[in-house]
Formats: C-alpha cells, structure tokens, sequence
C-alpha cells in the first residue's frame, strides 16, 4: 500500500531525497517504525504576550513555553488503520528539557473529501488541520498549515486564524553530516512568530505490528470529522 504522503504527492513523491523517500513511504502493512534520535540546536518561543498561546497547547501535547539550546530530541512515526479504517501516522515528538521533558504530537491522514493531507494535533484530536505538501529545492519536504477545525462532541467549528498558529515545517537530508534536519516555525497573522526550533537526527527502523504500537504514541479518541 502506497503511503499517504505517495498519495498526496503523486509523481511529486520521487523528486524528494532517497532518504526522505525511505522515511515517508510506510505504511500500516509494512510493520514498521521510525524512531529519530538527535538534537534541537535551539528551541524558541515569541515574547511575553505570545505565552498564553503555548500554554494552552500543554496538556494535549500541541505546543510549549520552554526554550532552550542543544536539546535532546526524540521522534516516532508509526503507521496503523485507525477505528475508522483511515491509514494514519503518528508524529510523537519529546523535547528533553532539564528536569522534565516536552511533548508535541499529532496523527496525519490523507482526507479524500478535502483532497489533502490533514494533521490532528494533540492527544484527543480536537483540533484538525489542513497540511499542504510540497518538495524543495534541496529535495526536503515543506509542510504548511492552512485551515483548522474545532470538533468536541456536537461541536464543530473553523477555528479562528486569530487565536491559532499556522506552521511553516521543512525536514530534508544533508548528505554531508548523513543526518536529517528539521526547522519548525510556528507563527500568528496578528502576534507574529509564536515557536519553533530546528536542528538534527539520526534514524532508527524498528519492526512494529500496529498492535504493538505503544500507547503513549495514540491518541485517547479519533476523530471522525476532518
């Protein structure tokens, strides 16, 4: 089964580096995880007033206030069928900050219905959001965020671009270190650059049946609506 980023990018897909390829083309029947280990050379968060913002992502591990330089850094995607049948991939990502650690996860699908990939952030994907793809020049992958959707119960809105950050992603492969590199900036139309962090990691595959995806790495509910 092609991946959901195969799907999404089409004949696109081959123009990423070989080893972007190799990372994003599993799929739940390949029974494999990747698991990066590396380093944030810095982890930063806008001014004072940008604060509320990120605290309010804290306990569904969307976003967080620390900053910080030369942070260990851990990241796993698995692949499984979610309870819908959808073909997801988790994005679980820790920030090891002295004396606790950071967590900004997430579960991507490929919507069918809006025709482009859709990430959940958080733990119980209550907030869902539309991701365009596409390949840079260095053959990284660019990942940008566009609309979000509120869903909780019976309720269900477009979120306010006022009280969201929109995400500017670039992952690729330096051939020359023989590492992956990530920058991260997230942003608001109003308050202006909100997070972010960059820096580097370095692969491991693992054999993992989506039964034995570990817990930490699913979210508490799935969400129907996209």
């Amino acid at each position: 089964m092609a991946s959901i980023y195969q799907q999404q990018l089409g004949d696109d897909f081959c123009k990423l580096h070989p080893r972007i390829q190799e990372r994003l083309a599993f799929s739940s029947e390949d029974n494999r995880a990747f698991v990066g280990e590396g380093t944030m050379e810095r982890v930063w968060h806008g001014p004072f007033y940008t604060q509320p913002f990120l605290r309010i992502g804290l306990r569904r591990n969307i976003m967080f206030p620390d900053a910080g330089e030369n942070v260990p850094f851990r990241i796993e995607n698995y692949a499984y069928l979610d309870p819908l049948g959808r073909e997801t991939v988790t994005w679980v990502r820790r920030f090891a900050f002295p004396g606790h650690t950071r967590c900004f996860d997430a579960t991507m699908i490929r919507s069918e219905a809006r025709g482009r990939i859709v990430d959940y952030l958080g733990t119980h994907q209550h907030l869902a959001v539309d991701i365009d793809l596409a390949v840079t020049a260095r053959g990284g992958l660019r990942l940008r965020s566009g609309e979000q959707r509120f869903h909780e119960g019976p309720v269900t809105f477009r979120f306010p671009m006022l009280f969201s950050g929109l995400a500017d992603v670039e992952e690729w492969y330096d051939d020359e270190a023989d590492c992956y590199r990530i920058q991260v900036e997230v942003s608001n139309p109003v308050f202006g650059k909100l997070f972010g962090y960059y820096g580097s990691f370095r692969p491991t595959w693992r054999e993992v049946a989506p039964a034995d995806i570990p817990a930490y790495a699913l979210p508490v509910r799935h969400e129907l609506r996209d």
